[in-house]
């Protein structure tokens, strides 16, 4: 009789055994297609966007509740400052109204006021023809759509945004969770780790761009068939319109596997617009991506991005001076560098200059299929001791040797660390296959430098109006 109880003690101990390991993780096997993520409690996969199925005309956007809204009645109709726009017609404000929803697309010639903000509770579109203007103090809060009906400010092709705000009057873009009121600069809730809770701003032009094939291509983060996310052109000077002073944070919402907003996209936006003293803060992808075009961008700023800081692809033609990245617990790298596409506008040569990089935790650049261009007069710092500046592939090697990616005149501070990666040659590396690392090492060394002290990079005092600044991220 004992050893029958033994042999049944056993026997329930085996299967409570085997039960617990399939508690442990009942969808082990389980894997799901592009777009969708496994709900762990019932192993099925599931749609990041529960509008999938709707399809809207090309003249229609997706709003959260899957509803499709029609072509803007309101396109074309100037209301006086007192007044919106509402299915058409001009009503007045009324006296205690202080938040106004928007989405869908934006009228003729817009206008938001700084003495209300603006709550997107989907896609804004400027669309072709149509002027989004946007007062100095300004601030716009995005909701938390999820996948495809994230939130986020589109300036389509032929469209523009005049964002013009001043050092004491940024102009705001952040979540609707944020408590920061008209008036402030920052709120007291959210800092740089509150990351992907609404969209961005996504700025697309008629410039040049390399892809594979054409001239022109759809945007990340705006699926296929919405027409307002296409990108690209033969205009090198197109005019996206002037973005000064605007602060984007806590945005890079997560639209599908691996794919999620930057806080600012650049599509083929070209020289004719301008964009200056820019910041982006807590963005759970990108800080900046430039896909192509030939826009200039002086003074910006990237903190605690969760991808890259500034990521250049497609061709990117322009120059960008005096910048800012501070890495997050997050960060990946402080630059990745893609070359162009395709054998059209692959002459494109970008300018980054006067650069302040505090790595912490991060790369310190990436380049990569067949990257050119060039680094020049940036000082990096506090980055960590295996963090390397890389050459990934045959052509991105090749393009240095031969002179088309040229990174010179550079600073690395590396007198926090005691071992690893303390001089260029152990910093720099070329890992193409059939690369020359002993000697990109010499030259690099002979074109940059160690110091303690740096003699060149950014001019930080420009970026005192930010939310960086103010929260002391700068000096420290």
């Amino acid at each position: 009789m004992k050893n029958n109880w033994t042999i049944l003690l056993f026997l329930f101990g085996s299967l409570f055994f085997i039960a617990s390991c399939t508690e442990e993780d009942p969808c082990i096997d389980k894997q799901c297609v592009e777009n969708y993520v496994l709900d762990a409690t019932t192993c099925v996969c599931v749609n990041l966007d529960p509008c999938a199925s709707v399809t809207c005309a090309a003249d229609e956007i997706k709003t959260s509740d899957c509803l499709c809204i029609t072509l803007d009645p309101c396109a074309g109709v100037i209301c006086g400052v007192d007044e919106i726009c509402d299915s058409g017609n001009c009503i007045p404000i009324s006296s205690g109204q202080t938040e106004i929803k928007v989405a869908g697309f934006v009228g003729k010639n817009d206008i938001w006021t700084s003495d209300k903000t603006y709550i997107m509770t989907g896609k804004v579109v400027v669309g072709e023809g149509a002027i989004l203007t946007i007062e100095a103090g300004t601030i716009i809060k995005g909701g938390a759509g999820q996948g495809t009906l994230a939130s986020a400010l589109v300036v389509a092709r032929g469209g523009k945004l005049i964002a013009q705000g001043t050092p004491v009057k940024p102009i705001i873009f952040t979540s609707i969770q944020d408590n920061i009121q008209p008036g402030q600069i920052v709120g007291s809730n959210l800092n740089e780790t509150h990351t992907g809770l609404w969209g961005g701003l996504i700025i697309l032009g008629k410039a040049p761009i390399s892809v594979e094939t054409g001239i022109t291509a759809q945007i990340e983060g705006i699926p296929a068939d919405d027409s307002f996310g296409t990108y690209g052109g033969t205009d090198p000077n197109d005019d996206s319109g002037v973005i000064s002073y605007v602060s984007v944070r806590h945005g890079g919402v997560t639209i599908g596997e691996g794919n999620e907003i930057n806080g600012i996209t650049f599509g083929g936006v070209g020289a004719g617009t301008t964009v200056n003293n820019i910041e982006v803060v807590g963005n759970q992808d990108d800080g900046l991506e430039w896909f192509g075009g030939t826009v200039n961008v002086t003074n910006a700023l990237v903190w605690a991005q969760g991808d890259d800081a500034f990521d250049i692809d497609q061709g990117y033609s322009g120059t960008l001076n005096n910048y800012v990245y501070i890495a997050g617990p997050d960060s990946d790298h402080g630059m990745e560098v893609d070359g162009p596409e395709g054998a059209r506008n692959a002459e494109g040569n970008f300018t980054v200059t006067n650069g302040w990089l505090k790595g912490l935790t991060s790369e310190y650049a990436d380049f990569r299929d067949g990257a050119k261009g060039k680094i020049e007069n940036s000082y990096f710092f506090n980055f960590p001791a295996s963090a390397d500046l890389e050459l990934d592939d045959d052509a991105t090697s090749a393009n240095y040797f031969a002179g088309t990616l040229i990174i010179t005149g550079n600073q690395f501070n590396t007198t926090h660390l005691e071992e690893g990666n303390r001089t260029v040659e152990t910093i720099c590396l070329d890992k193409a296959p059939n690369g020359n690392s002993e000697s990109f090492d010499m030259q690099m060394a002979l074109d940059n430098a160690i110091v303690s002290t740096p003699s060149i990079g950014a001019d930080v005092t420009v970026f005192d109006w930010t939310f960086a600044s103010l929260k002391g991220a700068i000096s420290n």
